[in-house]
C-alpha cells in the first residue's frame, strides 16, 4: 500500500475528483449574496513617495487597503523585473523537483520559520487548503539562510 501524498501538486496527478477533505462545508462558503460590489480594481500603491514628504499618505494607503480589501499591489518598489523574473525561475524550478527532494523541507509544524506544506495548520484544520507553499523567513538573513533548500543550487 503506497503512503499518501502530503504535496497537493503530487497528489493531483492522480485524483479524477477534488478529495473531500478539499471540500468546505456550504456553512464555511462565503455567501455571495453579502458580498459588496466592488469596481473590481485592486488598489495599487506607488512606494515612491515612502521615503520623502509623501510617507505617512503611502502608509495611510496601505493601512486602508488592508482593512478595505485585504490585499494591494505595488509600484516604484525598487525591485528591478529580472530580478522578480529570476526569483520566479528559481521557485518554478524548484517546484518542479522530485517529490522527495521537497519532502526534505516539509513540515506540518506552523511554527517553523521553513516549510514546505500545503495549510497553514494542517494538524487542526478540518479542511484542506488547495495550495503548497514554501514559507521562507528572510529578515534578518542571515538568521534564516541556513534553513533554507539547498536544490536547486541556485536557491539561496
Amino acid at each position: 500500500m503506497s503512503k499518501p501524498k502530503l504535496l497537493l501538486a503530487d497528489l493531483v496527478s492522480g485524483v479524477h475528483h477534488v478529495p473531500s477533505n478539499y471540500i468546505r462545508p456550504i456553512s464555511d462558503r462565503p455567501n455571495l449574496n453579502d458580498v459588496e460590489i466592488s469596481d473590481g480594481s485592486i488598489p495599487l500603491i506607488d512606494l515612491q513617495g515612502l521615503h520623502g514628504p509623501h510617507r505617512v499618505d503611502v502608509i495611510k494607503q496601505i493601512g486602508l487597503a488592508c482593512q478595505q480589501d485585504g490585499f494591494f499591489q505595488v509600484k516604484n518598489h525598487g525591485i528591478s523585473e529580472s530580478l522578480v523574473n529570476n526569483m520566479l525561475r528559481i521557485a518554478g524550478e524548484f517546484f518542479r523537483l522530485p517529490e522527495s527532494e521537497r519532502l526534505k523541507i516539509y513540515s506540518d509544524d506552523p511554527l517553523k520559520t521553513t516549510r514546505l506544506s500545503t495549510s497553514f495548520n494542517i494538524r487542526t484544520e478540518k479542511v484542506s487548503n488547495w495550495r503548497d507553499f514554501l514559507r521562507l523567513h528572510c529578515y534578518p538573513l542571515e538568521d534564516f539562510v541556513n534553513e533554507w533548500p539547498t536544490s536547486p543550487p541556485s536557491f539561496k
